[in-house]
């Protein structure tokens, strides 16, 4: 156990407390703490959207998927993640940063009534259950890692909530803008140098390109089969489009200072994360030149230990700290995103429903109460989840966003004759097709992917849902011409006949 990167490590972690502390003090209402009263400037936007992306999966999960399986097997994060945010900015953000919204929920109760705004803002809070549950074990997994054991992962799951869940309760989006900001600029230059440290470890970059390019790890496409590319593709939109009606992705967009700050600052995230979630890739493949054999065991049986076990039993004590001050961002920053998000749309669209007349003092209020149950339900599912992958808590996340929430905020932004009863259809058709093709209800996902086949039908749903009764009212009406059934209302020159006719 090394006590000097233990005092490095928790001295950071108070200094983000301050922030969140500080952070508190500018908040006066509920717009200051779900959105940053709408404030933020470019650089800001960019550094929290990035932020929200880049966690625990990206640093531990998704390298040691690339060098078990190469690209391929890396579809859904980073490349589809990072895309959402790219589709965000181009062509989600300025339409609704300019419809003024608090939350995603806002959008569904606004087109297609609280109907809609109830169920979406449900499928949205729960999936976020296994987006922050991988966070917390990941921070269960650095303190145990951290101290030599010394402290359990159980143990490590609980200091790790109540350090963030202090600066978030207090400072609410605010607070994580702020730290978001800080923690990426320690996140990028940490893993940065640790790259070109980790290249030298293995005798230079050709050494871990040749490596990678020996093991075909570069290798993107799937065999040309219907049945493979379906699930390729099912892998990359799970949270390419998935991720789009989520209410962590709707704050950062909100919060900037303009709708055009809206657009670019998530493009210009979504690009970044792309490219920067390369670095831990690289670390993770200059490990397995370096310690050959023993890195692909564990990124086989407990990949989650590989790089800090690398850093800690490759690198001098700089790196360390460094290492570990960059994997505390990535996770902080983004546990700290995902229990704002579910916590501001439960009080806003659930909560407000059942208590109309709150005042704005008592919506701030339940919205810093619901983020501590939240946490506490997270940490309770993550404790029950432990040994789980953090990769697969995070890529099941989504499905339920994908199937139930997408084709409505899609339609109801861009198609003009999407109706409420269309994204009725399209929410109750998408989920049911999609529980149908679940491994514990039938065999059919064995053959198709099931989040596919609910998003096919949640787009079906919502056009048949929309056409269909304006098609019976035009079918009824054309009907009764036929028949010679008087129309229901006077013809305007029946009109003529019931006044005199010098009038």
């Amino acid at each position: 156990m090394n006590t000097t990167l233990i005092v490095f490590v928790v001295l950071y972690l108070v200094g983000t407390l301050a922030i969140g502390v500080w952070a508190g003090t500018r908040i006066k209402n509920t717009s200051d703490f779900a959105i940053a009263g709408r404030r933020l400037p470019l650089i800001m936007v960019v550094t929290t959207t990035f932020a929200t992306w880049f966690g625990a999966e990206t640093v531990m999960g998704i390298p040691a998927k690339f060098v078990q399986s190469g690209l391929g097997a890396v579809i859904e994060d980073p490349f589809g993640a990072g895309t959402c945010l790219i589709l965000v900015g181009l062509f989600f953000a300025m339409r609704l940063y300019k419809q003024n919204l608090l939350t995603i929920g806002d959008f569904y109760r606004q087109r297609f009534g609280k109907g809609i705004e109830v169920f979406c803002s449900l499928a949205i809070i729960l999936s976020y259950l296994g987006w922050v549950a991988a966070q917390i074990t990941a921070l269960g997994l650095v303190f145990n890692v951290l101290t030599g054991g010394a402290m359990s992962e159980t143990t490590g799951m609980i200091v790790g909530t109540l350090a963030v869940l202090v600066y978030v309760v207090i400072g609410g989006f605010l607070a994580v803008a702020w730290t978001d900001f800080i923690q990426m600029i320690v996140l990028v230059i940490g893993l940065s140098i640790i790259a070109v440290f980790s290249a030298e470890l293995a005798g230079g970059g050709s050494q871990v390109m040749a490596m990678a390019a020996s093991k075909d790890l570069f290798k993107f496409l799937p065999e040309p089969g219907f049945k493979e590319m379906a699930f390729f593709i099912a892998a990359g939109m799970t949270m390419m489009l998935g991720s789009i009606p989520q209410q962590d992705v709707f704050q950062r967009v909100m919060s900037a200072r303009d709708a055009k700050t809206a657009r670019n600052g998530a493009v210009i995230g979504g690009v970044s994360y792309i490219l920067f979630a390369f670095v831990p890739m690289f670390i993770v493949a200059s490990a397995v030149v370096v310690m050959g054999q023993q890195a692909l065991d564990l990124a086989q049986n407990d990949y989650q230990r590989l790089l800090p076990t690398f850093v800690l039993s490759k690198m001098p004590l700089v790196m360390q700290i460094l290492f570990f001050g960059a994997l505390l961002s990535a996770i902080k920053s983004t546990s700290s995103a995902t229990l704002l998000a579910p916590s501001t749309s439960f009080v806003e669209n659930i909560v407000k429903n059942l208590r109309p007349h709150m005042s704005d003092r008592e919506q701030l209020l339940a919205m810093r109460w619901s983020i501590v149950v939240f946490a506490a339900l997270v940490l309770a599912y993550a404790v029950a989840m432990k040994g789980t992958p953090i990769y697969d808590l995070v890529s099941s996340a989504y499905q339920v966003t994908l199937v139930g929430a997408f084709v409505p905020l899609l339609a109801g932004l861009y198609w003009k004759r999407a109706s409420t009863q269309g994204a009725i259809f399209s929410v109750g058709a998408g989920i049911a097709v999609w529980v149908l093709f679940m491994p514990q209800v039938s065999h059919l996902g064995e053959a198709f992917p099931g989040q596919l086949a609910g998003l096919l039908a949640a787009a079906v749903g919502m056009v048949a849902g929309s056409l269909l009764p304006q098609w019976l009212k035009n079918r009824h009406d054309s009907h009764r011409h036929l028949v010679g059934t008087p129309p229901a209302h006077p013809q305007p020159h029946q009109h003529s006949h019931s006044h005199p006719r010098g009038h």
